[in-house]
């Protein structure tokens, strides 16, 4: 099982997926209205690890942050 949140501005409560890849998780969060946006612009991290590539294997545990982008002064 790992846990997927979504920071900042996305507002959407943190959920608990049986998966084994990002590739599966992109697929999922494909599905859910109103995401769309958020996941063309926001990074992923993978235990506080930015990563770039949906192939990663994920692990029971893992935590995975849908990062959006921010604007600060």
């Amino acid at each position: 099982m790992v846990k997927v949140e979504f920071l900042g501005p996305i507002e959407r409560d943190s959920l608990e997926l049986n998966i084994s890849s990002l590739r599966e998780l992109a697929d999922i969060l494909k599905s859910i209205d109103g995401l769309d946006e958020w996941l063309e612009n926001s990074a992923v991290a993978v235990n506080s690890e930015i990563v770039s590539s949906l192939d990663r294997e994920l692990k029971s545990g893992d935590i995975i942050s849908i990062l959006p982008p921010v604007c600060g002064g």
